[in-house]
């Protein structure tokens, strides 16, 4: 995923021609398509996590919700960033994880359940306190639709994620046999929103120069830190630990674009944040798979 993602940014950023036939509309439907897929891997045992072990599930929502949003805002302001690369960048760490959190996690040998049950929790959390801490955060510096981020929300993640529960909870049978494709379709739709958002504002992005690039970056690393030692602070076992570091780390930066193209229509650059938040997270989070694969007791592999 991080290849193809890396190759389809490189042809938009630096070929935007072969990439502006993806319209910036899509991107709601894209994520659409990715959302439905989370729910169809969606099972009622997903949901026993957050009854098991309620604790580190609370810790978890506490963690992504102040964390990310708390870092956004300092790197932000840190470097004096413009109005719309602003609010982008404020998107992405008000967004929760994403899917590929669980992947990622799984991949270190980390705690999947916990992942899973973050990540749900903290997508059905999203239409609440997204709005409401972008409102917090930005309201002096754009006008916010709390209502319109609300209802994009619903509809872009909400609505989606049920209906695919609902299917593959009562067509089960029939969701098991294309569950093997649901990965490559999710990579293509994510590559797309990418091409879309890079394309379109391949000039703007290259004269920003290297800041943009900067921030997203610091904002992944720091998120995964921070959510380590939040693990270790609080004693979870490693692969808690993993699970918790990751999920903080890694967000839904699709939904972060979906977002700043309702929220911000007249803030062309608020998308651009996002889109390359979804090129980078796929990489760094390979990389700290190995890493933390390392930390894995040999017998526990």
């Amino acid at each position: 995923m991080a290849v193809i993602v890396l190759v389809v940014a490189a042809l938009a950023l630096f070929l935007p021609k072969t990439c502006l036939w993806i319209q910036t509309s899509w991107i709601n439907y894209l994520l659409m398509i990715v959302m439905f897929g989370m729910g169809l891997t969606l099972r009622p045992e997903d949901f026993k996590i957050v009854f098991q072990h309620p604790k580190n599930i609370i810790l978890g929502c506490i963690a992504q919700f102040t964390i990310m949003p708390l870092l956004a805002f300092l790197l932000g302001n840190m470097f004096s960033l413009e109005t719309g690369l602003l609010a982008g960048v404020m998107l992405v760490g008000i967004c929760p994880g994403g899917t590929s959190s669980n992947v990622i996690t799984y991949l270190s040998k980390g705690d999947v359940a916990l992942s899973v049950g973050m990540t749900t929790i903290n997508t059905l959390l999203a239409p609440i306190l997204t709005p409401a801490i972008t409102w917090l955060a930005l309201r002096t510096s754009v006008s916010v639709d709390i209502m319109s981020m609300f209802l994009s929300i619903i509809k872009v993640i909400i609505i989606p994620i049920a209906a695919g529960f609902i299917i593959n909870r009562y067509w089960g049978e029939y969701t098991d046999k294309i569950s093997e494709i649901l990965p490559a379709i999710s990579v293509i739709a994510i590559a797309l929103i990418v091409g879309a958002v890079i394309s379109h504002n391949a000039q703007s992005i290259l004269a920003t120069g290297i800041v943009v690039f900067a921030i997203v970056i610091l904002l992944n690393l720091l998120g995964y830190v921070l959510g380590f030692l939040l693990g270790t602070i609080f004693g979870l076992s490693l692969p808690q630990k993993k699970a918790l570091s990751i999920e903080i780390g890694m967000q839904n930066s699709g939904l972060a674009t979906s977002l700043a193209g309702t929220a911000f229509p007249n803030l062309s650059m608020a998308t651009v944040p996002g889109a390359i938040f979804s090129v980078w997270h796929n990489i760094s989070g390979a990389i700290l798979a190995n890493i933390y694969l390392k930390l894995t007791p040999k017998e526990s592999i």
